[in-house]
């Protein structure tokens, strides 16, 4: 846990505890959104192929989940943690030009 403090910044076990929290929920809700979204695309698992679905709703996760993650982060307490952890996977993906000035 040390080196995952010093890593990301971090100065208390608490804050860590609550970077986890917030990483558990924003996980656990984005799969539940994925869902009603892949639905409203006329896509469900009866009708469609299932890898039509799960791509789908994959696709769709990620998208929902970079939403939340700021979101939860900002309702705990850690927007700064949390939106410089955005830019960051949002960079290495190749999106930098969104956050240039």
């Amino acid at each position: 846990m040390k080196k995952l403090k010093e890593r990301w910044g971090i100065e208390s076990n608490w804050q860590l505890f609550i970077i986890f929290v917030v990483f558990a929920i924003t996980g656990s809700t984005a799969a539940k959104l994925a869902s009603p979204f892949v639905e409203l695309l006329g896509i469900n698992q009866e009708t469609s192929h299932w890898t039509v679905y799960w791509f789908a709703r994959i696709f769709l996760i990620f998208p929902i989940y970079q939403v939340l993650l700021v979101f939860f982060g900002w309702v705990f307490g850690q927007f700064q943690f949390f939106w410089a952890f955005e830019k960051k996977m949002l960079t290495r993906i190749g999106l930098a030009k969104v956050f240039k000035n």
